[in-house]
């Protein structure tokens, strides 16, 4: 198969310009793909977007990533129902680094053939002045032409309308593919379906100045079988840097993937072939209950990210987060995978020695109202220590049964964590 094919059959096509499937058949491109420099971490609904990249050099292509220190300073109108915070140009900088060391798990900066590229189109966007834009690049758009551009379309049906500022982004990126085309031969831009216009833009450009045959090519936008907007959760956005989303949330949140929208999801999202997609889309439709699709989903998408290392503590902590194994997690997986319960700090002291009594400690962290029924509540057996039962009023609590000997999970019946911290 050739590019055009693979994303194809991945589901990663949603437009190309005419002609593109027989370039890509017949002869190597270079290609690029924009990063909004928005946030130094990059979030899962851009993760389609760094697989574009990492497929296009796979079949021998050479990729190019325009991290936008330029553009980041205008904002990108498409898809957005009002204009973003400008940001400066210090924080763009910071963000730009963070961004190229995420890029870096996906992409060969050091093919021999094929080596992918990160530039900054701050490098030619913050040196042009404003009356050689307008005249050398400005007058090749109508107002009508860029009027009907869907971005700029939405916005003016709104309240708040477009600035000029965010107007003239659709002329900026049309420049970036032109001076791509200049410095590196790009003749393809690919991003998701709302980028549309202004990868058209940018051809358009290049016919205009350059007398030459530019491509695009867009792949659908990613939403759940829900209709809600892929990546979105409760907690908010799934992000790539592990300081911001755990190792173990990112685990979960793909293992907890709709089982509708799990084959798409290994389609799009991981590196497994035809064969191997097939196979694990035949095992999930006879016995969806054991997850299979969503495990491998999870554990490929988690490894390419953070690494094998920490798919293994991921799975690992997901296996036994119902069992009575926890106490072999990691402290930082504990509290990961409790990160949203209540908590308490109590002084290691009260746990040293024989420890403290269990009744004594279920009632300090108020999972009962008084002793009489927090003894009632362990007699009954509703109460476990780190998912062990403790059904004896009198057993005790000590520091040699802490987790990495400084936590402790105190559940009540099946559902009602508290996490205990030793201080």
């Amino acid at each position: 198969m050739n590019l055009f094919d693979e994303l194809s059959w991945r589901g990663m096509v949603s437009n190309a310009t005419d002609g593109l499937a027989d370039v890509l058949a017949k002869e190597r491109v270079t290609a690029y793909i924009g990063f909004d420099p928005t946030s130094s971490s990059l979030h899962v609904g851009s993760l389609l977007t760094v697989m574009g990249l990492a497929r296009l050099q796979q079949f021998g292509h050479s990729p190019v990533a325009i991290v936008g220190g330029g553009t980041g300073m205008i904002g990108d109108p498409s898809g957005k129902s009002q204009e973003r915070v400008l940001l400066l140009p210090e924080q763009i900088a910071v963000n730009v680094s963070g961004i190229r060391a995420q890029l870096e798990r996906f992409l060969d900066f050091g093919a021999k053939s094929n080596p992918a590229r990160i530039v900054n189109n701050a490098d030619w966007l913050g040196t042009i002045d404003l009356l050689s834009f307008l005249r050398d690049v400005g007058k090749h758009f109508t107002v009508n032409y860029m009027l009907e551009k869907e971005s700029v379309n939405r916005r003016l049906e709104t309240e708040e309308g477009i600035s000029y500022t965010e107007f003239s982004y659709l002329v900026l990126q049309a420049y970036d593919f032109l001076q791509l085309f200049d410095r590196y031969g790009c003749t393809l831009q690919m991003g998701g379906s709302d980028q549309w216009g202004n990868i058209t833009a940018g051809t358009e450009l290049i016919r205009k100045l350059r007398a030459k045959k530019a491509h695009g090519l867009v792949w659908p936008l990613m939403t759940t079988a829900s209709g809600t907007k892929f990546g979105k959760t409760e907690a908010g956005a799934i992000w790539l840097d592990p300081k911001r989303t755990l190792p173990f949330r990112f685990y979960q949140f793909w293992l907890n993937t709709d089982d509708r929208d799990v084959i798409a999801y290994v389609k799009s999202f991981t590196f497994l072939d035809r064969d191997a997609v097939a196979a694990l889309e035949a095992a999930h439709r006879l016995a969806p209950e054991r997850r299979e699709a969503q495990r491998v989903l999870a554990g490929e998408v988690t490894t390419a990210v953070h690494g094998a290392e920490q798919t293994v503590r991921a799975a690992h902590a997901s296996s036994v987060l119902f069992g009575e194994d926890i106490t072999t997690l990691a402290v930082e997986d504990v509290l990961a995978v409790f990160d949203d319960v209540p908590s308490r700090a109590i002084a290691r002291a009260d746990f040293e020695g024989a420890g403290i009594g269990i009744v004594e400690l279920v009632k300090r962290i108020e999972l009962a109202p008084s002793s009489s029924e927090a003894r009632r509540l362990v007699q009954s057996g509703g109460i476990y220590v780190n998912n062990a039962r403790v059904a004896d009023p009198a057993a005790r609590v000590a520091v040699s049964q802490a987790i990495g000997g400084e936590l402790f999970i105190v559940r009540k019946g099946q559902k009602q964590n508290f996490l205990v911290r030793l201080t």
